[in-house]
């Protein structure tokens, strides 16, 4: 037989309470000012019957979908994998479904014609570039918006990382370990965090006193960041130390230095920004730099949650950045 649906009065009846209690519960009113022990009867009868709301009831109810979108450039990039991860975890703590779409698969205006306006609560823009008609086609569409590691010309809407904190601890590494001839494999030349981490590099080598070496962009992959350090290496003077923008490309970059002969890190050391657990299995192990990603997808959640569409956000998460060091690099060996 065909097992009926869980509804609302039959966790009521379960845990002896009104059926306006178990919906205050279920959409976790801060107003509801009910005994703990009444709470907890309330949430072992929905685990033990294993209720699950009817969203489109709800929504219809609510006039709010319940759930947010994110908008990513590319799911090939592993980086976005622990974006989402925050960002999806976040939502369901607030009883919201996260909705991904990336510009591989279509443009922002055929993901928004996709979800339709009004059935999303918020959206959040990773890596969209800075386009003014998009930001004024958003704000005409009257649903919160925010950008995330991300910035456009104009708009304080956006929570981003210190990545030029990142690129510096990155630099400074190198110059301990006594590296002055150090270049930089650059983002994509419209990216913002490429243009965040570069400025990084840049007044590090300046701080440490030393010159700029080349800078040679990329876009994050291992075949960008491959092409990329075959023109780095193919100079009168090649670096003996390189700091790539991202990890991706650092995988392609590695690959590019054994191509040209070159043994890592005896004779051209490579550091990279964001950490992930691919990064210890690579050969030699690849020392990074650890950004916040779950964290920064979580603090985008959380203040699209109280974000009102004309609001003015611009925040630098303050989280923990950290360098860490793994076999790929040593001091210059000639």
């Amino acid at each position: 037989m065909k097992r009926s649906r869980v509804t609302l009065a039959d966790v009521a009846a379960m845990a002896r309470v009104d059926r306006a209690v178990v919906s205050r519960v279920v959409n976790k009113d801060p107003t509801l000012n009910i005994r703990q022990e009444t709470r907890e009867r309330v949430l072992a009868a929905i685990d033990e019957l294993g209720y699950r709301p009817n969203v489109a009831a709800r929504s219809l109810r609510t006039s709010r979908a319940h759930m947010f979108g994110l908008f990513i450039p590319d799911f090939a990039n592993p980086v976005y994998a622990e974006i989402i991860k925050g960002a999806e975890a976040e939502a369901a703590a607030q009883g919201y479904v996260l909705v991904t779409g990336s510009a591989t698969g279509a443009g922002l205006g055929e993901y928004m014609d996709r979800i339709g306006q009004g059935r999303i609560d918020g959206l959040l823009l990773a890596g969209t570039g800075d386009d003014t008609s998009l930001t004024q086609q958003l704000d005409q569409a009257a649903i919160p918006w925010l950008m995330l590691n991300n910035r456009s010309r104009g708009v304080k809407r956006y929570v981003i990382l210190d990545d030029q904190r990142a690129a510096a601890l990155a630099v400074e590494h190198l110059v301990r370990l006594g590296h002055r001839r150090i270049a930089h494999l650059a983002g994509p030349s419209r990216a913002d965090t490429a243009a965040r981490r570069s400025a990084g590099y840049s007044a590090a080598m300046r701080d440490a006193g030393l010159p700029e070496g080349p800078i040679v962009a990329a876009d994050y992959t291992p075949a960008g960041g491959a092409a990329a350090m075959a023109r780095l290496l193919a100079g009168q003077d090649p670096p003996t130390a390189v700091f790539v923008a991202n990890v991706a490309s650092a995988i392609g970059a590695m690959e590019g230095a054994r191509a040209a002969g070159l043994e890592i890190p005896r004779e051209v050391s490579i550091v990279a920004v964001h950490d992930l657990d691919l990064a210890s299995y690579l050969h030699p192990a690849l020392t990074t730099v650890r950004m916040p990603l779950a964290e920064l997808g979580r603090r985008g959640v959380t203040l699209l949650g109280s974000l009102k569409p004309d609001d003015t956000v611009a925040e630098v998460l303050a989280g923990p950045i950290e360098l860490i060091q793994r076999r790929s690099t040593a001091p210059p060996g000639r």
